[in-house]
């Protein structure tokens, strides 16, 4: 049986405003195939729907680089390593090691209360809640396979500081993973309540990102260090 979550959560981010910070974007990386970037947490990575939310990170990436095209997404409050091809080629081919699960990526994130297991994989199928879209949500019956291992760097104070590693990409897996282990990463505005909630943003940084490069296909791993 498919668990849901409340209908009111959703509704309340989705009609809050849409302000992007305005600050100058931080390039990682750039060559005549690829750039990366920094990505600032409260940023929508493409254009949503209406002027109101026209402002995203590839049209910021494009006004420097104008052939620069999409590869992947992170989500609007998430920070961190994001990139982006600059040709034809490149686009096709990091299309297929995000497709063929061939990237591999790690996430820094500070979670509600203290983790007993200091290592661990969560294997849980995730599907989006209809009733309560974007959000997503377990279901064992038809979910998609979601998997993240995790490791704990430190738990005091009430809460973790833990790495997380992603074997799947699925929408909000991070989160709902966490959620399910109780231990909602803090400033979730989807998923975290009471104390959990109260926090200036989701605290969520994608850390690196590695990859083959388009031209040659050598390994390059690009890294930002998490702003919390």
């Amino acid at each position: 049986m498919c668990v849901l979550v409340p209908r009111f959560l959703a509704t309340v981010y989705m009609s809050s405003d849409y302000n992007p910070p305005s600050d100058p974007l931080e390039f990682l990386h750039d060559d005549h195939e690829v750039v990366l970037v920094n990505k600032p947490s409260g940023l929508l990575s493409v254009p949503g729907k209406g002027e109101h939310l026209a402002d995203c990170l590839i049209t910021r990436v494009q006004a420097v680089f104008p052939t620069a095209l999409l590869v992947h997404r992170l989500d609007r409050d998430t920070s961190g390593v994001m990139i982006f091809a600059l040709t034809p080629h490149a686009q096709r081919h990091l299309g297929l090691q995000f497709e063929k699960r061939q990237t591999k990526k790690t996430y820094i994130a500070r979670v509600h209360g203290e983790m007993a297991e200091k290592t661990g994989t969560v294997d849980l199928p995730l599907i989006v809640d209809w009733e309560n879209r974007p959000k997503q949500m377990v279901c064992h019956e038809a979910g998609k396979q979601a998997v993240t291992d995790y490791r704990v760097i430190r738990a005091k104070g009430g809460e973790s500081r833990v790495r997380l590693m992603p074997k799947t990409g699925r929408s909000h897996q991070l989160r709902v993973h966490m959620l399910e282990l109780g231990h909602p990463i803090l400033g979730d505005p989807f998923y975290a309540t009471g104390p959990a909630l109260a926090h200036p943003r989701l605290m969520l940084h994608s850390e690196t990102l590695q990859f083959r490069h388009p031209d040659g296909g050598q390994g390059t791993r690009i890294t930002a260090k998490a702003p919390f």
